[in-house]
């Protein structure tokens, strides 16, 4: 136990101070039951009478809202500053949100959750600058782990869900954790409000925006685009983040109606595979990430994204209740998505210009966002032609990621030879 104890993450964890102690400590309060709720949401929405292409309406439009709340989400977060705005915006994305979710009744129902839900872009925006604002940089790679960390200690209670779906079916459950996550979801938005005060860079922007109009604060955002659009390493970054959005949002909708309706896994037995992703993660985190975490992000990054292409190929040609192949595709992705995302939350960080952090990551994911909007309904129509194709669609989108890495790496070569 000493020996674990004195483990890198650890001792980051033990050294966090002020807000990214704030965020990283309650960040498990909301994890935990986004993580126990998430595998089920397509599968609740069937049970209601929804079908494949109303749930990929449904994303579409979800991401349609989040486009205009991520355009906006830089102008609020400097207007009224990090702290408030994150309290806000999460309790109404969030705890509003999964009241309706465990009421819903049809369409209509999601409909309006998807659109309440969307303003989690705002805190997005907002708890970003909260977490890494007046971090020391060399933690970031630490905090960030520990951020999914949190999230996959939902592990540990999944299988409790299975369990509740055998014995009181799969609507009567969904809804119990629905209303489970608004309590302890409310529970993080007020205990982190507690501890956290606004940043630094934060107070600076709200004095200089005191003055001025959200409308006028949202007009300079020109002179951020052209920066962002004149910067490479950026770009490649955002091109990056847009192949995962795709890939999330096709597989937080589409993942579990392919396992239960086309390979015929039962519906209690979903929690299996979320149980083993977030095994797999906690251990590459804990005993590979501290080997990787000063390496250049090319080889990590390529070697995740063909992971990811790896776990599609098994999870699309798997026969019929396989439990054996699912299992092995789940671990896989888990050690691909461990070894993308934290670096890829680093590289962006790194690649964002300070002074206009907030109004950077709100063109970022609007423009993600923008992009990835579509994919929602394209990979509904797919699934109603066969629910394999949309995580075909996946693997093509992987191999764009690969090449992006790779072009962002000959990039950031360049620029250090010329500074040599």
């Amino acid at each position: 136990m000493k020996k674990l104890l004195k483990h890198s993450l650890f001792q980051t964890l033990f050294n966090l101070k002020g807000n990214a102690r704030g965020a990283v400590f309650t960040e498990a309060l909301w994890g935990i039951p986004y993580n126990l709720y998430a595998p089920y949401v397509s599968v609740y929405m069937l049970a209601l009478g929804l079908h494949d292409f109303q749930i990929g309406i449904l994303s579409s439009v979800g991401l349609a809202f989040q486009v205009f709340w991520a355009l906006v989400s830089g102008a609020i977060t400097d207007k009224f500053g990090r702290k408030r705005t994150t309290y806000w915006s999460d309790m109404v994305a969030w705890s509003l949100a999964c009241l309706i979710w465990a009421v819903a009744q049809d369409f209509t129902y999601f409909l309006v959750a998807v659109i309440v839900n969307s303003v989690w872009r705002v805190s997005h925006t907002s708890w970003t600058c909260i977490l890494v604002e007046d971090a020391e940089p060399d933690q970031l790679v630490d905090i960030y782990t520990w951020i999914y960390i949190a999230g996959l200690l939902a592990a540990f209670f999944a299988p409790i869900a299975g369990i509740l779906i055998n014995n009181y079916s799969l609507i009567p459950t969904v809804r119990g954790l629905y209303i489970l996550s608004f309590i302890m979801m409310t529970a993080k938005f007020l205990v982190m409000n507690a501890m956290v005060t606004e940043t630094r860079r934060g107070v600076i922007r709200m004095e200089e925006s005191r003055s001025q109009s959200l409308w006028a604060l949202m007009g300079e955002y020109r002179g951020v685009l052209r920066q962002i659009l004149s910067t490479p390493a950026t770009l490649y970054t955002i091109g990056i983040m847009l192949v995962m959005a795709i890939f999330n949002s096709v597989n937080s909708s589409f993942w579990a109606v392919l396992v239960t309706r086309k390979l015929l896994i039962p519906e209690q037995h979903l929690a299996i595979f979320p149980v083993a992703r977030s095994i797999v993660m906690l251990l590459f985190f804990f005993f590979v990430t501290p080997f990787v975490r000063e390496m250049n992000f090319r080889n990590p990054m390529l070697v995740g994204l063909g992971g990811f292409i790896l776990s599609q190929l098994i999870l699309v040609t798997a026969p019929p209740q396989s439990y054996a192949l699912l299992v092995v595709s789940a671990v896989i992705e888990a050690c691909a998505a461990a070894a993308v995302n934290v670096q890829l939350d680093r590289l962006f960080v790194i690649n964002v210009d300070e002074a206009e952090r907030a109004r950077i990551i709100s063109i970022t994911l609007v423009i993600v966002v923008l992009f990835t909007t579509p994919f929602g309904a394209i990979a509904g129509k797919l699934s109603e032609i066969n629910r394999v194709l949309p995580f075909i669609m996946n693997i093509g989108f992987f191999v764009i990621g690969m090449a992006l890495v790779w072009l962002a790496s000959r990039h950031a070569s360049r620029v250090k030879a010329a500074a040599l």
